[in-house]
């Protein structure tokens, strides 16, 4: 088996549907990959689970009579999964014919790749800004005060969310949202799972920040295409999601950098974040630091 698709729902029948509709159908050629799906259900009330066992029979389904988050719904389909390359995906996502070949052969001819992940793009064809740096305490004071909105195409100051990036160019990357996130098994192996500490948020920028501590790579290959609507289930809970971001970034510092930083400055990303953390109930901002919606 090439590719074990891995999708985790919560509440998102509909565009489930459509994704795994996607799925079956990606136009795909004769030298494609070989690919299983797997569904996590996250206890759904909406049908989900029986859509699923009777429109894609083909798809396995693991149903969990409780929520268990993105971390933990992934490891568990990432557990059942044959293919020696895994897509983590989100179910509000739709894949565009070939994107799993280009995802694939990408990283066989490029074995130093941990990871990889495709171009998203919103409904509407536009592409979506799905890039990060890794949350350095000066990207995150570059928010706080402003900078980053007021020069949003500053390699400098716009530098935690990549505003001068150009998303038609293959590029090594820190972390890419975790909506499709393409990982060699032998590197999930080296790495370890998702960290189920980060149930919903910063778990895949925690996963990516190990991978490359451990000597991996991660790439953007804007070849493949992905259509992502974003927010599914997290816009169901949006107010207590905007907390939670927070809490997970001030758990990524304690993880990551509690020991590389003097006592007085780690005290003030937590600041610093808690100050993000109001900003953004205040402007009712929908975009979150990083993470996943499909929990």
């Amino acid at each position: 088996m090439d590719v074990s698709v891995v999708i985790v729902n919560w509440n998102t029948k509909d565009l489930l549907r459509a994704c795994l509709v996607s799925l079956a159908g990606r136009g795909e050629s004769r030298d494609s990959p070989s690919t299983e799906v797997i569904v996590v259900d996250n206890a759904s009330t909406d049908g989900s689970a029986a859509m699923v066992e009777s429109e894609f029979p083909e798809a396995r389904l693991i149903a969990s009579a409780e929520n268990l988050g993105w971390a933990k719904g992934n490891n568990a389909g990432i557990e059942a999964a044959q293919g020696r390359y895994l897509l983590l995906l989100n179910p509000d996502t739709e894949a565009l014919p070939g994107a799993l070949r280009a995802l694939t052969r990408f990283m066989d001819e490029h074995p130093e790749a941990g990871a990889c992940a495709p171009k998203l793009l919103n409904p509407d064809g536009s592409v979506q800004r799905s890039l990060r740096r890794f949350p350095e305490p000066a990207f995150l004071l570059w928010e706080v005060l402003g900078l980053a909105k007021l020069f949003p195409h500053s390699a400098r100051f716009a530098a935690y969310r990549m505003g001068y990036f150009d998303y038609n160019h293959l590029a090594e990357v820190d972390q890419p949202m975790g909506a499709a996130l393409f990982i060699r098994r032998e590197a999930l192996q080296a790495v370890g799972p998702i960290d189920e500490a980060f149930p919903i948020f910063f778990n895949d920028v925690d996963w990516c920040f190990r991978a490359i501590q451990a000597g991996w790579r991660i790439f953007y290959v804007p070849e493949a295409e992905i259509i992502h609507y974003g927010g599914s289930s997290t816009s169901q809970v949006k107010p207590r999601m905007v907390a939670e971001s927070h809490r997970s970034l001030e758990r990524f510092y304690r993880k990551h950098y509690r020991r590389r930083l003097p006592g007085p400055l780690f005290a003030g990303i937590v600041v610093l974040s808690r100050a993000l953390e109001r900003l953004r109930v205040a402007r009712g901002s929908r975009s979150t630091p990083s993470g996943a919606a499909g929990a």
